[in-house]
């Protein structure tokens, strides 16, 4: 039987995009506690900056990489600044995203190709551009950021389950496709969670804060680290029977 070491990512090397706030926040840090080396990624280049700081604060190793993920020069820059700066890629977690939650007949054509584009296109080119060196090194962990929304039919969801339902899928495609070459690939499916972006959606919005939280039946919002514990076990090596899986963290509101 293999031992494994206290820390799980030691040696490690992981990109999270979205990393500026949240939950991408959250996991950086708590991959960063585990011994992972990191960068992050995001379209807020002051956030990002911030992130950084925050990760060598505490004794970890980032660098930052801004810019829009779904556009495919991006995603290929921050593989590569993994890879010129670290010399290897083993984790992806892709979690840029952030729908407009709007009523489906409120949705604008802009509304609609900017949830797409963030929540789907981001996976698309990140994974592209991961994959060839993960290949290569013959080990990887991609943990891709869906949503319980997409079983739960949450109310003015529509547009972004359309988008996040399409990272449930890719995933189990990418997982088949690459099962014999060392690299799992799974998607993450939170219910609610409160981070920031929660906060200010249902600000002065009591009732819609009920008709997300009124489908958990724990009765409340996940936590941020919640999320981020699970996400580094699913990206360790200890995790590496698991793969073409949609894994819900969603307080019982699916129970199967």
């Amino acid at each position: 039987m293999k031992a494994f070491t206290a820390h799980t990512h030691q040696n490690r090397v992981a990109v999270v995009t979205g990393a500026a706030r949240g939950i991408g926040l959250a996991v950086a840090t708590r991959l960063s506690a585990d011994g992972a080396r990191l960068v992050l990624a995001d379209s807020d280049e002051t956030g990002l900056a911030a992130a950084v700081a925050l990760i060598k604060s505490i004794g970890g190793d980032a660098v930052g990489v801004a810019g829009d993920l779904s556009q495919e020069l991006v995603a290929i820059e921050t593989v590569r600044s993994a890879v010129e700066n670290f010399g290897r890629l083993d984790i992806l977690v892709n979690n840029a995203g952030g729908g407009v939650i709007l009523p489906f007949l409120e949705q604008t054509p802009e509304s609609l190709r900017l949830t797409i584009d963030r929540n789907l296109w981001t996976v698309i080119w990140c994974c592209r551009a991961a994959l060839p060196v993960m290949r290569k090194q013959q080990y990887g962990r991609i943990v891709n950021m869906g949503a319980d929304s997409v079983r739960s039919g949450l109310y003015a969801h529509a547009a972004y389950n359309a988008a996040k339902g399409g990272v449930h899928a890719i995933g189990s495609g990418l997982a088949r496709e690459f099962v014999h070459d060392g690299i799992t690939v799974n998607a993450i499916a939170p219910c609610a969670v409160n981070t920031p972006q929660l906060v200010e959606l249902v600000k002065n919005n009591e009732a819609l804060l009920k008709k997300f939280i009124e489908v958990i039946p724990m009765g409340r919002a996940g936590e941020m680290d919640e999320i981020a514990s699970f996400v580094s076990y699913i990206a360790s090596e200890e995790a590496a029977f698991i793969t073409g899986q949609v894994l819900s963290i969603n307080g019982g509101t699916a129970m199967q």
